[in-house]
C-alpha cells in the first residue's frame, strides 16, 4: 500500500517544481518590466527576489495566467519603492541617470528596435518626472499593452482614472523631450561615427554632427567628478568633449562601441573587466541631440565586459 505521507510529500515537491518552472518562464519579462519602473538593476532584482518568494507562498490554486498574476505582485512591490526611490534622488548629488544595461554591439540595430524604443536611457531620464501613478499607468499600457482593466486594482484606481494617468504621463513624457521616433539603423550609424571621432580625438568632427540645442548629461554621484547639471548648447558641451577627449579616453582605456539600453553606445574601461563609464546618445536629424555620460561607479557594478 503506497506510504500517504510520501504521496503528499511528492505532490508537495512537484508544485515547487511547477511553481518554480512558471516564474522561470517570465522572469525575463518580469525584470523588464521592474528595470523599466525603477531605472536600477539592483532595485529590479531585489523586486524579483522578493516576487519569487512572494509566488512560492501564494495559495496559486486560482491563478489561471502566471504573468498577470505575477506582474501585478512586481508592479505592487515596484510601486512601493518609487516614492521611497523618488525622497532618494531627490538628495542625490548631481543628475541621476539610470543603471545602464549593456548587450553586443554585434546585435543588428533593426532587431532592438522596439528593445530601445521602450527602454533607453533617454526615455528612462525622461520618465524620473512623472508620479508612481503616472509611470505605472504609462509603462504597463504603453510598453507592455497591460489593458487599463487590469492596470486599475494595481493602482488602486477605476479604469478610467488609470486611463487619464496613462494619458498625463503620454503628454509629460513627450513635453519633457522624448525624441521622435528615429530609425535604429540611422542613430547606430551617427553614434558609431561621433564615437569614433571621440576615440580619435577628432574634434572637429565631432563638433559637426552635435545639434545646436545639445545637452550633455553626467552621473557621477558625487563619487566620481562630472558636471551636476545638465550643460546646454554646442559651445559648452564642446568645452566638455574636449575634455572627455584627452582625459577620459587614452590608448588604454578606448571606446568600445556596445549597445546600451538597446541602442547603439560605448563603454570605456578603467582597468581590464572594470567598466569606467558608459555613453548613451539622442540623435535627431542626423545629429547628436543628447549624450549620457554615465560614470557613478556604484551604479557600473553590474556590468560584464563585453
Amino acid at each position: 500500500m503506497p506510504d500517504p505521507n510520501t504521496a503528499a510529500a511528492d505532490a508537495v515537491t512537484d508544485d515547487a517544481l511547477a511553481a518554480a518552472a512558471a516564474f522561470q518562464a517570465e522572469r525575463r519579462y518580469l525584470g523588464a518590466v521592474a528595470y523599466r519602473l525603477l531605472g536600477s538593476v539592483a532595485d529590479a532584482e531585489d523586486v524579483l527576489q522578493d516576487a519569487w518568494l512572494r509566488w512560492q507562498s501564494a495559495d496559486r490554486t486560482d491563478v489561471t495566467d502566471p504573468r498577470a498574476y505575477l506582474t501585478t505582485v512586481v508592479t505592487r512591490l515596484c510601486y512601493d519603492q518609487l516614492g521611497s526611490a523618488r525622497a532618494r534622488r531627490e538628495a542625490y548629488v548631481g543628475e541621476w541617470l539610470p543603471e545602464p544595461v549593456l548587450s553586443d554591439a554585434a546585435d543588428s540595430p533593426a532587431e532592438v528596435a522596439e528593445l530601445g524604443e521602450q527602454v533607453s536611457v533617454a526615455m528612462l531620464a525622461v520618465m524620473e518626472q512623472l508620479t508612481p501613478a503616472e509611470r505605472a499607468a504609462f509603462v504597463l499600457h504603453d510598453v507592455f499593452a497591460v489593458g487599463f482593466d487590469e492596470i486599475a486594482p494595481v493602482l488602486d484606481r477605476s479604469p478610467e482614472a488609470a486611463r487619464q494617468l496613462a494619458s498625463r504621463a503620454r503628454r509629460r513624457v513627450r513635453g519633457g523631450g522624448r525624441r521622435a521616433a528615429v530609425d535604429p539603423v540611422e542613430h547606430h550609424r551617427v553614434v558609431s561615427a561621433f564615437t569614433a571621432a571621440a576615440a580619435g580625438g577628432d574634434l572637429a568632427t565631432l563638433v559637426s554632427m552635435l545639434d545646436p540645442e545639445v545637452v550633455w548629461h553626467a552621473d557621477g554621484g558625487g563619487v566620481v567628478n562630472a558636471v551636476r547639471r545638465p550643460v546646454h548648447g554646442a559651445p559648452y558641451v564642446t568645452r566638455l568633449l574636449r575634455k572627455f577627449t584627452t582625459r577620459a579616453v587614452a590608448p588604454d582605456r578606448p571606446l568600445v562601441p556596445t549597445l546600451v539600453n538597446g541602442e547603439a553606445g560605448a563603454v570605456w574601461y578603467a582597468a581590464p573587466g572594470t567598466v569606467g563609464g558608459v555613453l548613451a546618445f539622442s540623435v535627431e536629424n542626423g545629429l547628436v541631440t543628447a549624450v549620457y555620460v554615465m560614470v557613478n561607479p556604484e551604479k557600473l557594478g553590474h556590468l560584464q565586459e563585453v
